[in-house]
């Protein structure tokens, strides 16, 4: 394995850990409120603010989440356009 795919699954391997504890801190602060539903949101923005406030990694975190939404994007765009193509050839072959 070279160091570029090492050094890739362990900044993997932290974004998972890190997402894990804002996630279990999240659920301590739906708990907190009385399990209140319609704060999801805000449970996990305040959570992931008081997780990653001293962490040396969170700029790292911020990174890696930055870098995936924008691929989730250009993939969610891609996949419209292929529905999009699909459905103008079912309705051409019809």
């Amino acid at each position: 394995m070279d160091s570029d795919t090492r050094r890739q699954k362990q900044q993997a391997l932290i974004t998972e850990l890190l997402e894990r504890k804002i996630r279990l801190h999240a659920q301590q602060l739906y708990d907190k409120r009385g399990q209140t539903e319609g704060f999801a949101l805000q449970d996990w923005v305040e959570a992931e603010s008081q997780v990653l406030e001293n962490s040396i990694l969170a700029p790292l975190y911020r990174k890696t989440r930055a870098d995936s939404s924008s691929l989730d994007k250009v993939e969610g765009a891609t996949n419209q356009r292929l529905a999009g193509a699909d459905s103008s050839a079912s309705e051409a072959s019809a």
